[in-house]
């Protein structure tokens, strides 16, 4: 359920993206654009706007209902917020281009600051009810988690920068996802003896 809840901005941006032209059209989006300045092409700062009002939104709901809202969604939300702001008063796509790498970055260095910082292994806070490892272990865990990170966003960037915005549009909803997806089944497919083992 967190999984949907988290994967509802991307999903919004995506679909905002596709229709942007007909959105642009309609008079909340003349009245925004007239606000803005906006200029076209239209579809990329229609999603922008939405992904922001959609993080804004998540942030909302989880005040309402009383719901702790963890680092990683105010890292998340910020991250639209700073970088979907200068995209749309700027008018400039390559702020929003790079929102997924700095969110990945800062996921990496977060969790190798929390690592050898402050001696905590935040993989080993998050799974360690699940999983029995030796530390030498949880902490090979949580440097594949920072390389991945690392990597995701330099392939963002390579696929920003080097493909047209249509194509990181679609990059960005699912080849990130496929790659997350692969990276989750590869871990547990190799961290499955030790769930076994913790499970007899």
């Amino acid at each position: 359920m967190k999984f949907l809840f988290d994967f509802f901005p991307i999903l919004l941006f995506f679909v905002a993206y596709k229709f942007g032209d007909i959105i642009a059209a309609t008079e909340v989006g003349k009245a925004a654009i007239l606000f803005f300045h906006i200029t076209p092409p239209y579809p990329i700062y229609v999603a922008t706007s939405v992904g922001m009002i959609a993080g804004l939104s998540q942030i909302a709901w989880l005040i309402i209902r009383g719901k702790k809202i963890d680092t990683m969604m105010w890292i998340s939300v910020g991250s639209i917020m700073l970088l979907g702001g200068a995209t749309l008063l700027l008018h400039d796509e390559t702020f929003i281009k790079w929102k997924p790498t700095a969110l990945y970055w800062t996921f990496a260095l977060g969790l190798l600051i929390s690592a050898y910082g402050f001696k905590k292994n935040v993989i080993r806070t998050m799974m360690g009810e699940q999983l029995d490892l030796p530390a030498g272990l949880w902490t090979k865990l949580n440097l594949s988690w920072v390389g991945f990170f690392i990597i995701m966003g330099l392939v963002n960037l390579y696929v920003a920068f080097t493909y047209s915005t249509d194509a990181w549009v679609n990059f960005k909803l699912f080849g990130s996802t496929a790659m997350m997806f692969a990276f989750i089944l590869a871990q547990g497919y190799v961290l499955s003896k030790y769930i076994d083992d913790k499970k007899e």
